[in-house]
């Protein structure tokens, strides 16, 4: 099973007092261990809302707003993809994460074809098995 571990900050807050520099090697040791592990799939840290923006679907055209996104208390700033047996397996390496107080890791299952079988039409589960050969195809 895939799960998704995305941080949660108050942005505003953490803008106040940047990372202490031991706080990326505490990270790197951290990243380290799950591929040790052989369950992290994927990771990223993401940059400031000031660099992105809002898409929003609210009418019939979305709008775009650009960052920062001082309305919202909580923002996502990075993310892991695991593979592990289980939702215990991915909230023990999540209580493993080296972060300071008032951040928070929310952990997801990813969804997966299985999960939507006798939900979505056959025929878009086979187009949605295709994309996903194509794809693995692309980055192989």
């Amino acid at each position: 099973m895939r799960y998704m571990l995305l941080l949660k900050y108050d942005e505003a807050a953490q803008a106040e007092t940047p990372p202490d520099p031991a706080m990326f090697e505490e990270m790197a040791a951290f990243n380290t261990a799950m591929v040790d592990a052989g369950v992290l799939l994927a990771g990223e840290g993401l940059l400031p809302s000031a660099k992105g923006a809002v898409v929003a679907f609210d009418g019939e055209e979305p709008t775009v707003t650009d960052g920062p996104f001082a309305e919202a208390k909580e923002l996502v700033g990075g993310f892991w993809i695991l593979k592990v047996d289980s939702l215990q397996d991915a909230v023990s390496w999540a209580r493993r994460a080296p972060f300071r107080a008032g951040e928070r890791i929310e952990v997801r299952k990813v969804a997966e074809a299985e999960d939507f079988e006798g939900i979505a039409p056959p025929e878009v589960m086979e187009a949605e098995e295709e994309l996903r050969a194509r794809q693995a195809q692309q980055q192989g």
